[in-house]
C-alpha cells in the first residue's frame, strides 16, 4: 500500500496568487510608475512638512499678493505668507483626508464586495440592495448636510465621505469574487472539506487584495477631491490648512479680481496632479492583473484585433 506524499504534489498555477502584478506595472506601465512617482514626492512632503517649508504659514514673509519672484516663487497670499509654504503644509492636511477616508471606504467596501460575491443568493440580494441604495444617493449634497449638521471637523469629514464612497469598491470585489468561487482550486478545496473562513482568508482576499488596492487609491483620489470642494464650500476645518482652504480664502479675498491667480491656480493643480496621477496608478494595477483590458477585440488604445479562435496560432 503506497500513501500519497500531499507535500510533494504541485500546487496548480491557478491556486497561486498573483505575485507578479507588480513587475508586471513597473516593465509595462510606465504612466503608472510616473503617476506613482507623482503621488510618493506629495506623501514625501506632506510627511516632511515642517522641514521643507521655506517659511511659516502662520507670520507674513512678504507683501499682500506679492507676485512670484526668487524669494517666493509662487508668491504670497492676502496675507502675506508664502504660497509654497501653504501648499507643502495644505497638501499634509488633504493628502491625510484622502487616505483616511479611502481606508474608511476600503473596510466597508471589501466586507461587503467579498461576501455577496462568495455566499450569492439572499446575502448577495441584500448586500447589493443596500449597496444600490447608496450607490444613488447625491454625494456632494449628502456631504454638505452631513458636514453642516455635524460641524466642521476633519473627523467628520472623513467619515462622510468614506461612507458614501465604498459602493464601486464592493461591486468590483463582488464581481471578481464570483469568478474565483467558480475556479477549480477553490471547489477542490472546498471538497476537502475546508470551512468558509479558511477558503475566504487563504484563498479568495489574497486574489482581490490587489485589485483591493488598485480601488483604495481611486478611492483615495475622490476623497481629496471632494475634501477640496468642501473646503471650498466653507464646510471644511477652518483651523486646518488645506488645498480646499487655500482655493476658498484666495477666492473670497478678492484674488481673483486683484489679478493675483498665484493665490488660486497652484493649489488646484496640486488636486489635479494628485487626481491623476491616483487613476494612473489604479488602472495600471488593474490592467496588470487583466490583461484583457489592455487589448480587447477593437482596442482604442493599442488599436490591435485579437485572433478569433481557430486562426493563426490558435488553429493548432
Amino acid at each position: 500500500m503506497t500513501t500519497t506524499n500531499h507535500a510533494d504534489t504541485p500546487v496548480s498555477t491557478e491556486e497561486r496568487p498573483r505575485r507578479g502584478w507588480l513587475a508586471k506595472l513597473v516593465h509595462h506601465r510606465k504612466a503608472g510608475v510616473v503617476g506613482a512617482a507623482i503621488l510618493l514626492v506629495f506623501v514625501v512632503l506632506a510627511l516632511g512638512a515642517h522641514w521643507f517649508a521655506p517659511y511659516s504659514t502662520i507670520n507674513a514673509s512678504g507683501a499682500v499678493f506679492a507676485p512670484p519672484s526668487g524669494r517666493h516663487w509662487l508668491g504670497t497670499n492676502d496675507g502675506g505668507i508664502d504660497m509654497v509654504s501653504l501648499l507643502i503644509q495644505g497638501g499634509r492636511i488633504s493628502m491625510l483626508v484622502g487616505f483616511a477616508a479611502a481606508l474608511v471606504a476600503a473596510i466597508p467596501g471589501a466586507l461587503v464586495g467579498i461576501l455577496s460575491g462568495y455566499f450569492g443568493g439572499w446575502v448577495d440580494t441584500v448586500l447589493m440592495r443596500i449597496t444600490d441604495f447608496f450607490l444613488v444617493i447625491p454625494v456632494i449634497p449628502v456631504m454638505i448636510a452631513i458636514a453642516a449638521v455635524w460641524g466642521p471637523s476633519l473627523f467628520h469629514l472623513i467619515i462622510a465621505i468614506g461612507v458614501l464612497l465604498w459602493t464601486s469598491t464592493a461591486r468590483v470585489l463582488r464581481a471578481q469574487v464570483k469568478t474565483l468561487r467558480e475556479r477549480t482550486f477553490v471547489r477542490r478545496t472546498v471538497n476537502l472539506g475546508a470551512s468558509r473562513t479558511r477558503v475566504l482568508y487563504r484563498h479568495i482576499l489574497p486574489h482581490v487584495a490587489p485589485l483591493l488596492i488598485a480601488q483604495t487609491v481611486i478611492t483615495m483620489a475622490l476623497a481629496i477631491f471632494y475634501e477640496t470642494a468642501l473646503a471650498f464650500l466653507g464646510l471644511g476645518d477652518p483651523t486646518a490648512v488645506s488645498w480646499g482652504t487655500i482655493i476658498e480664502d484666495g477666492f473670497l479675498r478678492t484674488a481673483i479680481s486683484t489679478g493675483a491667480w498665484w493665490a488660486i491656480v497652484p493649489p488646484g493643480v496640486c488636486v489635479a496632479l494628485v487626481v491623476i496621477s491616483a487613476y494612473l496608478v489604479g488602472q495600471s494595477i488593474e490592467e496588470a492583473l487583466n490583461p484583457r483590458l489592455r487589448v480587447a477585440n477593437v482596442s482604442p488604445r493599442s488599436w490591435k484585433i485579437r485572433p478569433l479562435v481557430g486562426r493563426g496560432k490558435d488553429a493548432l
